[in-house]
Protein backbone atom coordinates (compact mmCIF):
# COMPACT_ATOMS: atom_id res chain seq x y z
CA UNK A 1 0.00 0.00 0.00
CA UNK A 2 2.86 2.38 0.82
CA UNK A 3 4.46 1.80 -2.60
CA UNK A 4 1.17 2.62 -4.29
CA UNK A 5 0.92 5.89 -2.35
CA UNK A 6 4.50 6.81 -3.28
CA UNK A 7 3.82 6.02 -6.94
CA UNK A 8 0.66 8.11 -7.02
CA UNK A 9 2.43 11.01 -5.32
CA UNK A 10 5.36 10.85 -7.73
CA UNK A 11 3.04 10.69 -10.76
CA UNK A 12 1.09 13.68 -9.44
CA UNK A 13 4.26 15.74 -9.06
CA UNK A 14 5.45 14.82 -12.55
CA UNK A 15 2.07 15.72 -14.06
CA UNK A 16 2.00 19.06 -12.26
CA UNK A 17 5.50 19.97 -13.39
CA UNK A 18 4.86 18.93 -16.99
CA UNK A 19 1.74 21.11 -17.09
CA UNK A 20 3.67 24.25 -16.12
CA UNK A 21 3.98 26.59 -19.04
CA UNK A 22 7.42 28.01 -19.59
CA UNK A 23 7.02 31.27 -21.45
CA UNK A 24 9.84 33.73 -22.01
CA UNK A 25 10.33 36.79 -24.14
CA UNK A 26 12.26 36.48 -27.35
CA UNK A 27 14.91 39.07 -28.14
CA UNK A 28 12.40 40.79 -30.45
CA UNK A 29 9.61 40.47 -27.89
CA UNK A 30 11.73 42.30 -25.32
CA UNK A 31 11.64 45.35 -27.60
CA UNK A 32 7.83 45.28 -27.85
CA UNK A 33 5.97 47.63 -25.55
CA UNK A 34 2.62 47.24 -23.79
CA UNK A 35 0.58 50.45 -23.96
CA UNK A 36 -3.01 51.62 -23.52
CA UNK A 37 -5.37 52.49 -26.38
CA UNK A 38 -4.94 56.20 -25.60
CA UNK A 39 -1.18 55.95 -26.10
CA UNK A 40 -1.29 54.51 -29.63
CA UNK A 41 -3.45 57.10 -31.40
CA UNK A 42 -0.54 58.13 -33.67
CA UNK A 43 0.67 54.58 -34.30
CA UNK A 44 -0.03 52.35 -37.31
CA UNK A 45 -2.42 49.46 -36.68
CA UNK A 46 -0.91 46.15 -37.86
CA UNK A 47 -3.50 43.55 -36.82
CA UNK A 48 -4.60 41.36 -33.95
CA UNK A 49 -3.04 38.45 -32.11
CA UNK A 50 -4.56 36.06 -29.61
CA UNK A 51 -2.50 34.63 -26.77
CA UNK A 52 -3.41 31.40 -25.02
CA UNK A 53 -1.92 29.83 -21.90
CA UNK A 54 -2.92 27.30 -19.27
CA UNK A 55 -5.19 28.86 -16.67
CA UNK A 56 -5.57 25.69 -14.57
CA UNK A 57 -3.08 23.13 -13.31
CA UNK A 58 -4.45 19.75 -12.28
CA UNK A 59 -7.90 21.31 -11.99
CA UNK A 60 -6.76 24.21 -9.79
CA UNK A 61 -7.00 27.79 -11.04
CA UNK A 62 -3.60 29.43 -11.59
CA UNK A 63 -2.76 32.80 -10.05
CA UNK A 64 -4.18 35.65 -12.16
CA UNK A 65 -0.87 37.53 -12.19
CA UNK A 66 1.03 34.55 -13.67
CA UNK A 67 -1.59 34.04 -16.38
CA UNK A 68 -1.60 37.76 -17.23
CA UNK A 69 2.20 37.91 -17.46
CA UNK A 70 2.36 34.87 -19.73
CA UNK A 71 -0.34 36.24 -22.04
CA UNK A 72 1.52 39.55 -22.33
CA UNK A 73 4.81 37.79 -23.11
CA UNK A 74 3.15 35.70 -25.80
CA UNK A 75 1.51 38.79 -27.33
CA UNK A 76 4.80 40.71 -27.32
CA UNK A 77 6.57 37.80 -29.01
CA UNK A 78 3.80 37.51 -31.60
CA UNK A 79 3.65 41.24 -32.41
CA UNK A 80 6.95 40.99 -34.26
CA UNK A 81 5.39 38.58 -36.78
CA UNK A 82 2.88 41.29 -37.71
CA UNK A 83 5.54 43.99 -38.02
CA UNK A 84 4.53 45.62 -34.75
CA UNK A 85 6.43 46.98 -31.79
CA UNK A 86 3.53 47.64 -29.41
CA UNK A 87 0.57 45.66 -28.08
CA UNK A 88 -2.68 46.84 -26.51
CA UNK A 89 -5.06 44.48 -24.72
CA UNK A 90 -8.27 44.22 -26.75
CA UNK A 91 -10.24 41.85 -24.53
CA UNK A 92 -10.48 40.56 -21.01
CA UNK A 93 -8.80 37.28 -20.10
CA UNK A 94 -11.18 34.35 -20.49
CA UNK A 95 -10.21 30.72 -20.03
CA UNK A 96 -6.51 31.53 -20.41
CA UNK A 97 -7.00 33.47 -23.64
CA UNK A 98 -6.74 37.18 -24.49
CA UNK A 99 -6.76 39.21 -27.72
CA UNK A 100 -4.35 42.09 -28.37
CA UNK A 101 -4.16 44.78 -31.04
CA UNK A 102 -0.71 45.18 -32.58
CA UNK A 103 0.72 48.55 -33.61
CA UNK A 104 3.90 49.97 -35.13
CA UNK A 105 4.74 53.12 -33.15
CA UNK A 106 8.46 53.52 -33.81
CA UNK A 107 9.40 54.34 -37.41
CA UNK A 108 11.52 51.67 -39.07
Amino acid sequence: MMNLLKSVTLCSIVLMLSACAVVSLTVEGEKTRVLSAEEVTKCTYKGKTTSTTTDKLVGAKRHDKAVTEELLMLARNSAVNLGGDTVVADSEIKDGQQTFKVYRCVPQ
